[in-house]
């Protein structure tokens, strides 16, 4: 495909911008593009996608609870009360009792002595390693680690080694070839985001103790989800009080967006003061914290979602594999479809779109080459109609693709 030509003497720096046409040779090429697609309305289980009602299989509202009557209810309380946001930084005139009162409820509930909120799940993880890490340490993280993992360790501009994904012993060989006498972390995710498996958080403990390294778990798509109470993945192992952090996001089960620091107090006021992504960004807007809040409570006091939660994810899980779908190791809500090549993968998507079921295409480089996947997800609210119309279409469209016999 021809490139788009710039404008006579545009700056250099520009060049890669008007050279990169993948999105273009793609739809050229007659590859469905399946990304930026609008919704127009959305009814929990159900969006409106190009005028046509969809089954949302591909969301992380995994309670389903961004339509509750006191997630909303609250959320509208606040912005009539506090406005619609904060338009200051938390060090200086953006903290509100509300953040104040999430980061107590939030410790609480996690188990940790204090907690601190920021703006999105991905800032937390950014600003908790760019603070504790410096330039002579080193932070070890797993091959599949949330991009947002990355960036905390690049911003950091401390030594990065990565490790084989949920390979303790592989890290435990990393540690030992390592000749660093500094500071060092490992960070793992609780429930890795691209095929549902569960972090091996008794061994990376075992191997981050013997080399007197800290353990951050970023919790986002496990806090509601795992532990007797959906604490999260330290819960669910029973190692909170061995794990020295764990981040999460409230844009998952919590229904809203944010995110969360939660460890010792020290900690905690250290990253007060040190956390560049806290200190120079608006805080929280009130809405948002508000919402949080009454989503928690929500989970506390209506414990029967998650086990509808969980039934619905078994439902999917044994029906994939009745069918014959490889879906991996996953042990979670988050069940994917493992097509392989780039363009079965599109050609999946679009078909199943067509039909009226949502999905998400996960391609490189956020998954290996040749390992392409359809990443489907539960809710708590779906029914079992619409799982199973979702099974039949898959199975439908998995036999006239080949990826199923």
């Amino acid at each position: 495909m021809s490139k788009p030509k710039p404008a006579t003497g545009f700056p250099a720096i520009f060049t890669k911008c008007y050279n990169y046409t993948r999105p273009q040779d793609v739809k050229k090429a007659g590859i469905p593009y399946p990304y930026f697609r609008t919704i127009s309305d959305s009814e929990d289980t159900v969006v409106t996608i190009e005028g046509k009602q969809r089954i949302m299989l591909g969301s992380n509202n995994y309670l389903g609870l961004t339509h509750h009557p006191k997630v909303l209810e609250a959320a509208g309380d606040a912005l009539r009360r506090y406005g619609s946001g904060c338009t200051g930084s938390r060090l200086l005139n953006g903290t509100l009792d509300l953040h104040c009162r999430l980061e107590e409820v939030i410790a609480e509930h996690i188990g940790k002595e204090k907690a601190i909120v920021f703006s999105t799940g991905y800032m937390a993880n950014l600003g908790v390693i760019s603070a504790l890490m410096s330039r002579r340490d080193t932070v070890y993280l797993d091959k599949l680690d949330h991009a947002s993992i990355l960036d905390g360790a690049s911003m950091a501009i401390s030594e990065t080694v990565r490790f084989n994904h949920n390979d303790p012993e592989d890290l435990d060989r990393r540690f030992q070839a390592s000749k660093s006498t500094h500071g060092s972390m490992v960070v793992v995710d609780g429930v890795y985001s691209m095929e549902g498996s569960l972090a091996n958080l008794p061994e990376f403990l075992r191997v981050s103790r013997k080399h007197d390294a800290a353990l951050v778990v970023d919790d986002a798509h496990a806090v509601g989800v795992m532990g007797p109470n959906g604490e999260g993945a330290a819960a669910h192992w029973n190692l909170t009080d061995e794990v020295d952090v764990i981040t999460g996001t409230f844009s998952k089960s919590l229904a809203s967006i944010g995110g969360f620091v939660a460890a010792s107090a020290p900690v905690i006021q250290y990253l007060k003061h040190h956390s560049r992504p806290l200190i120079f960004s608006a805080s929280l807007p009130p809405a948002s914290t508000a919402g949080t809040l009454a989503a928690l409570e929500v989970l506390r006091a209506e414990p029967e979602r998650r086990v509808r939660l969980w039934e619905n994810a078994r439902r999917l899980m044994e029906g994939f594999r009745s069918l014959g779908f490889d879906i991996g190791p996953t042990e979670s809500p988050i069940v994917p479809i493992l097509v392989g090549p780039f363009n079965e993968t599109m050609i999946f998507w679009q078909k199943l779109f067509d039909a009226g079921v949502f999905t998400n295409p996960v391609v490189p480089p956020a998954v290996p080459q040749h390992a392409c996947r359809l990443r489907t997800s539960t809710m708590a609210t779906h029914t079992p109609e619409q799982i199973d119309f979702c099974l039949d279409a898959c199975e439908r469209i998995g036999r006239e693709l080949g990826v199923i016999g």
